[in-house]
Formats: structure tokens, sequence, C-alpha cells
């Protein structure tokens, strides 16, 4: 099924995966590349990639699903690995969609997850190229930080969630965009999934588990790291231990831009996207 999204410049459409209905945007024709969203309360597919889209569907054919919980895909919730849940999900998507070894770019938990797989032992997704935009690496013990976990529906709590996530001021002094965000984060079930992914057992109960971080040292695609200079919840040089770890990455840093620089700073975005994208 597929959904006209008025002036946009991409079309919602609609896939079963699995049996889970799945909703995705697409743009553009050529050969595929796929974006993966973050996972704040509001994130979804459009929020996060649409001063994206229109630049890269110039050249490719441009795929961005909302990840299961989040948009109008599925409000499906995996208590025991939520996250594992997420990437098999997205590689049974891409099977498919057909576009297997498609070039991957995720914004905050899109990222991770991108680099946790490809840090698997074995991958599922294998994409011939990954992007990671502030995603990977350790978050910082702050107010904005806890700001992401606390939301509570509310406009004001909406707006420290998207003052959290820019550098820039006019972006969590803007109503009309605080109002935008907040619909999304309370779609039917969109709360509830999201919230469910930071339960945690009470500590009595809590399973002693192996460390379920990154193994960068496995990941052999070539990797761009992308991160915003004045990123909020992420230590400053962050993207530095990644790179370090990885045979075959380098970052690039954006100035003026927060954990979202492909919003804040698109054009500088995309360049470096299409350099990287289209780079033998």
């Amino acid at each position: 099924m597929t959904h006209s999204t008025g002036a946009a410049p991409f079309e919602r459409k609609e896939i079963l995966v699995d049996g889970i209905e799945t909703s995705y945007l697409e743009a553009g024709s050529g050969s595929p590349v796929l974006l993966l969203h973050g996972g704040e309360f509001g994130g979804e597919a459009e929020v996060c990639w649409e001063h994206t889209i229109p630049a890269l569907a110039k050249h490719f054919r441009v795929i961005a699903p909302d990840l299961l919980g989040f948009g109008q895909t599925a409000k499906i919730i995996d208590f025991v690995d939520g996250r594992m849940r997420r990437i098999r999900h997205f590689a049974r998507f891409v099977d498919v969609m057909g576009v297997t070894g498609a070039p991957c770019i995720g914004n905050s938990m899109g990222g991770m997850l991108l680099l946790f797989d490809a840090g698997s032992t074995p991958p599922l997704l294998k994409p011939r190229k990954i992007v990671s935009i502030n995603g990977g690496g350790a978050l910082t013990e702050s107010e904005h930080t806890n700001a992401l976990f606390a939301y509570d529906g509310s406009t004001e709590s909406m707006r420290k969630v998207v003052e959290a996530l820019f550098h820039g001021e006019r972006w969590y002094r803007d109503d009309a965009y605080i109002e935008r965000r907040r619909a999304t984060s309370l779609a039917p079930g969109a709360w509830e999934a999201i919230a469910a992914a930071r339960f945690r057992r009470p500590k009595e109960y809590q399973e002693a588990r192996a460390p379920s971080g990154i193994d960068y040292a496995r990941i052999e695609a070539e990797t761009l790291v992308i991160a915003g200079e004045r990123d909020k919840i992420k230590p400053h040089g962050w993207w530095e231990e990644l790179t370090s770890q990885m045979a075959n990455a380098r970052a690039a840093i954006v100035p003026e831009a927060g954990h979202c620089p492909q919003i804040e700073q698109p054009a500088i975005v995309n360049r470096l996207l299409l350099d990287f994208l289209t780079a033998p």
C-alpha cells in the first residue's frame, strides 16, 4: 500500500515483514541506501530524515523504515533482547525489499544498531558501507541524558527531550516543532513501546549477563562516524575511541550541531554522505 505525503518528496509505504506491519519512506531510484532513525520518544523516519532524503534521492533509491515499535510500524517490544529483535526485523525487511548489502546510515540508536550488528558474529546485515551519526560509544550522565529517559508525554517534557537532542535554541523554542514530535510520541502504542524498552527488573532479580557492548574491532565494513561537535549527551571526543578500534573507519565533526546534525546542519551532513557513498 502506498500513501501520498502531500508536498513531501517521498512516499510512505507499508509492507508485511514476517506478518509484522512495517512502514517506510521511499524516494529516488538507482542503487539503494537505507536510513535508520534514532530511538528517542517521538523518533521515527520522517522527523529524522526529512532533510536527508531529498538530497540523497537525487542519486540513490532511498529507503527509510520506521523501526520496530516506532512511527507507523507495529508496536512490538521484546523484553528479553529488544536490540536484537529490532536488528532481526530490520534484516528481514532488507531481505524482503531485495536490498541486501546496501549502504546503511543510522542516527543515534540507528547508528548503534548498525555498529552492534557489524561487530557481531555473524553479522546479519553486512552493508557495503556504514555511516553512524552520533551512534555508538558512551552517554554522559547529565540532565539532558536524563530527559531522554524521563519523558512523561507533556509538552514541557518533550521540550526537554528536544533541548537534549539539539544545540541550537530555535529547535526547543519552536512550539510547533515540539508539538509535532509530541504528537508522534503519543500515537497509539508509541509511548508504551519506547517506555517499555527502558524498563529494568528489580535489582535483586536481575540476571547476571555478559556485557552487551559493541565489538568495534570486528567491524570490517568501510565506516564513517559523523559527530555533532556540540552533542549534549555524549562525551567530547567519543568518536576517537570508536574509530581507533575499527580497521576501516574515519570521523567527521559537524560544527554547531548536537545529537542530530543531519537536522541542524543538513547541508554539511548531506555533502559528507554523498562524498562517502559515491567514493569508490
